[in-house]
């Protein structure tokens, strides 16, 4: 038996929805110390007032025993005020604001089209070094799906960057070994990487028939793509952090004709973790990705107390599937046993 012993962990980017859905998904990432909680709500959160009020409906589903601390968002819009940006932050509402593109990803509509439009709120929060973080993806239709996160680098991420000095960037969900590259070439900026794009390229989604519980959105890659991104997690690099996007939907939303984006890792994200980084000869470096890169960044400590993960020559159980209020959602299958098991407390 072997087992490694970490700080808590921290989730860097996290969907808890509302509702139903919270109430029913709160529990399985109540083993993180702290998450970045993602603002795509309907309606979205795009105030300060509105983001304290959703923090304490996540607080309530979380209950005391929980330990988990939600960091709230706001999302960005093309009207967003910079001094309601500046209050929540001082005020210690929010701890980042979320860029969607427009039509980017799940409940994006509301996102920016125009980004000359936010140049305001972006350099305000450049002064006030609030975090932004943002989906990396460009909605041109003309552009393929599977080039929309080179394409964002080249043409928004980049100009961004350059034009607003100081700005505090976090490239989310990276899925491309463009990416990894862009990350590795800069010094002020951050990235988070997902559990399941450590797992699968574009070939488990397609090959052989559809599988709709694998489709999200950035949607994953090449194989060369996902091996950079597992060399890029397993570096010990601390502009590389977890952020799972456990992304949870209905099933009957996911396995439609026109399915929902997103997969719903929280409940075996450290399991699954702790098996990739064994295959790369990492697991000394496990602790880094998972506890201490993302709160670098973000400028806060280290979680205190610890978690174990223990390898069993059993698999760890986990469930397939949980309901959530009259819907099923369907838990992210790795497509592997799960052999190392989540202790906490240690």
């Amino acid at each position: 038996m072997r087992s490694v012993t970490l700080r808590r962990p921290d989730d860097w980017h996290l969907h808890l929805r509302d509702g139903a859905m919270l109430q029913a998904v709160a529990s399985f990432s109540g083993h993180f110390g702290r998450a970045i909680i993602m603002p795509n709500l309907v309606p979205p959160v795009v105030t300060g007032a509105q983001a304290a009020a959703y923090r304490d409906r996540i607080r309530a589903a979380l209950g005391p025993e929980m330990t988990l601390r939600p960091l709230m968002t706001l999302y960005l819009t093309e009207t967003t005020d910079p001094a309601d940006v500046l209050a929540a932050h001082a005020e210690g509402i929010i701890s980042a604001v979320k860029l969607y593109p427009a039509g980017a990803t799940t409940n994006s509509a509301s996102g920016v089209r125009d980004f000359d439009k936010v140049r305001g709120v972006l350099e305000a929060m450049a002064q006030a070094g609030i975090p932004l973080c943002f989906h990396g993806e460009v909605t041109d239709p003309a552009v393929d799906i599977f080039d929309r996160e080179a394409v964002f680098i080249d043409r928004v991420l980049d100009p961004i960057r350059r034009t607003t000095p100081g700005l505090r960037v976090v490239m989310e969900h990276i899925t491309t070994s463009d990416g990894v590259d862009y990350v590795a070439a800069n010094d002020d900026i951050g990235a988070t990487i997902t559990t399941h794009h450590l797992v699968i390229n574009r070939n488990h989604i397609l090959a052989g028939g559809i599988r709709p519980h694998y489709y999200c959105l950035p949607v994953a890659k090449r194989e060369t793509h996902r091996l950079a991104l597992r060399r890029a997690a397993t570096s010990g690099d601390a502009r590389f952090f977890l952020g799972t996007d456990s992304a949870p939907h209905p099933d009957r939303a996911k396995e439609s004709a026109c399915g929902c984006a997103g997969c719903f890792t929280a409940p075996n994200t450290m399991s699954i973790l702790a098996q990739v980084f064994e295959e790369e000869d990492a697991l000394d470096r496990l602790e880094g990705f998972t506890s201490l890169h993302g709160a670098g960044f973000y400028r806060m400590e280290p979680n205190e107390d610890r978690i174990r993960l223990v390898r069993r020559d059993t698999p760890a159980a986990y469930p397939t599937h949980i309901p959530a209020g009259d819907e099923t959602v369907t838990v992210f299958d790795p497509g592997f046993p799960l052999y190392w098991h989540l202790e906490d407390p240690a």
